[in-house]
């Protein structure tokens, strides 16, 4: 076990599974080239690598649209025969002749032909399993069905219907599958030939869910004796398709859909822009979930801290208030443009708005935040203490930073978004428990950002000119070089003072983004976009080469860790 106290700080590495490419690399990051990305985080000085949400997703490549809370995606197992041992040569050769496996490897990723590679070579492993089993073995198997059953059963049965029906749409599922009850009648109805297809299939989601759980706990023991502390990530939500909503509806409000308001920050379509980020999860049955003391929160967290030393709980504002639609994302285009008269005529009340209630009121805000409080605790009674990382970003209510402190859990501090009137906040007066970084998933990276910037300093505009000359200065007065000459474009220079300056935080957690950790522009996601690239984006060089590759780069990054007191080993 690692022994995690803020009073050490670390430095991290953010670095989404899919964007790695490992030795044995198939088209997307897994478990095995997580692994050898954590070998060389703590070779380099690193005790912390943050990864992104790690369960299954189904047909969106976003890994914050769950199909399951408890299942883990399979996309992120590594799927070949030396650690499956199932999986002989002979079958996984000859399931990869029937792939232009150099192709997948090649650019971004691809998620439907990875998935079905994937997905054949599990399917190859489950068919030897069952027809030469090994005994010990089977009864591994037979332990991790029992250990897990409370989630398992119905999970693997609803898995079995998605592939039954082709779709994960539950909405178009006959009658007798859209309930668990109603699907065992069903089941229950039919020939002993239909029903032993149907009940492999559920023990071959379930086989799926094993040989997953197995690796990711080999990752944390991997990580453990590497010295390095792998931070996990809870999505705010889970699919309205998801297992759960079709096995636990009552804890769940299918009426609205959760989101986000309207950010400056975020303009990527017109309904952003205008109306907020629609995600389309169902929002939570808080009432409900409090009379069995939320045990589905409870049991979601004690799986993922199986895997993970800490987790970063997505969108914690969401817990104290959450901002919700009256419609389905499927629906945005019809509003756009719309004033809310119009909106409210289409439909017939119900507009965009923060949920139980808004901030119209101190009785009001007083109940939101008591509302975050009890949950959080919830949270911090099933993790323990300092092992939650709460998201504390956009649209912030004024009592929640107060109520995270109170509670002693880390927020986030985005330099570039905490000021003190004209100028940002030093790195030196953030709190101990925060984590601090330049970018997430959501945002551009430093360079890019810094780019952008630059290109504004040139412009013939003088206002459009100043203003992004003083953001330049802002940002190089954080990093403890406020005489740099600016404008310039994105150096060297610049790069190791953007490094250095974050690590010189007072946070106990500094983590950078892989692309910012190295200099690089690529970007995971845009925030309100649908387009195909979004979550595709790989690094573009294997993590067998980074050393080689980045040599003129590490050391200055090796010497700024262990130059800000944070360097693990």
């Amino acid at each position: 076990m690692l022994e995690l106290n803020p009073e050490k700080k670390l430095a991290g590495i953010l670095a989404p599974v899919f964007a790695l490419r490992g030795s044995e690399d198939l088209g997307i990051g897994d478990t095995e080239a997580l692994k050898e990305f954590v070998t060389w985080a703590a070779s380099h000085g690193f005790g912390a690598v943050q990864v992104l949400p790690v369960n299954e997703t189904g047909n969106d490549s976003s890994p914050y649209n769950l199909l399951s809370a408890f299942a883990l995606e399979p996309s992120t197992i590594a799927t070949t025969p030396r650690v499956i041992p199932e999986l002989d040569e002979v079958s996984y050769n000859k399931v990869l002749s029937d792939h232009n496996v150099r192709a997948l490897q090649e650019g971004r990723v691809q998620y439907g032909p990875v998935k079905t590679l994937k997905n054949e070579l599990l399917q190859a492993a489950f068919a030897n399993f069952q027809a030469k089993p090994d005994k010990k073995r089977a009864k591994a198997f037979q332990d991790f069905q029992k250990q897990n059953a409370d989630w398992l059963v119905d999970y693997s049965f609803h898995r079995a219907l998605v592939a039954w029906n082709r779709t994960e749409l539950v909405t178009e599922w006959p009658a007798e599958h859209r309930s668990p009850i109603a699907a065992q009648a069903w089941a229950d109805k039919l020939d002993s030939a239909t029903r032993k297809k149907l009940d492999l299939s559920r023990k071959y989601y379930a086989f799926i869910q094993w040989i997953a759980y197995d690796q990711w706990l080999a990752v944390r023991q991997h990580a453990e004796a590497a010295g390095v502390a792998l931070i996990g990530d809870v999505p705010v939500g889970v699919s309205l398709f998801s297992a759960d909503v079709w096995r636990e509806p009552e804890i769940f409000d299918l009426v609205r859909s959760s989101g986000a308001p309207p950010e400056k920050v975020f303009k990527s379509d017109p309904f952003t822009e205008q109306w907020g980020q629609n995600w389309g999860f169902p929002l939570y049955a808080w009432e409900r979930m409090s009379r069995d003391n939320f045990s589905w929160w409870r049991r979601r967290l004690r799986l993922l801290k199986e895997f993970f030393h800490l987790m970063r709980v997505d969108h914690a504002l969401g817990f104290f208030r959450i901002y919700s639609f009256p419609w389905r994302p499927e629906e945005n285009a019809k509003f756009i443009d719309l004033t809310p008269e119009q909106a409210a005529e289409i439909t017939q009340g119900p507009l965009p708005c923060f949920v139980d209630r808004d901030d119209s009121t101190e009785e009001n805000r007083e109940f939101n935040r008591l509302h975050g409080e009890m949950i959080l605790k919830v949270f911090i009674e099933e993790m323990g203490e300092h092992l939650l990382i709460a998201e504390d970003l956009g649209e912030v209510a004024p009592y929640v930073r107060p109520t995270l402190a109170k509670l002693e859990v880390p927020g986030f501090k985005i330099p570039q978004w905490e000021r003190d009137w004209d100028r940002l906040i030093k790195g030196s007066q953030y709190p101990r428990l925060s984590l601090a970084t330049f970018a997430t998933h959501d945002h551009p990276p430093v360079k890019k950002h810094w780019t952008a910037l630059y290109t504004d300093a040139l412009s013939e505009d003088q206002k459009t000119r100043d203003a992004a000359i003083h953001s330049m200065w802002e940002l190089m007065d954080f990093c403890g070089h406020p005489d740099i000459k600016l404008p310039q474009p994105y150096t060297e220079e610049i790069h190791q003072i953007f490094v250095k300056g974050l690590f010189a935080s007072n946070s106990w957690l500094a983590v950078h983004m892989i692309t910012d950790l190295l200099g690089t522009d690529e970007q995971y996601n845009v925030p309100g976009s649908a387009g195909d690239t979004n979550w595709t984006q790989r690094m573009n060089d294997p993590v067998a080469r980074l050393n080689e590759v980045w040599a003129g780069v590490l050391p200055a990054i090796e010497t700024a860790v262990t130059e800000t007191g944070r360097r693990a080993i």
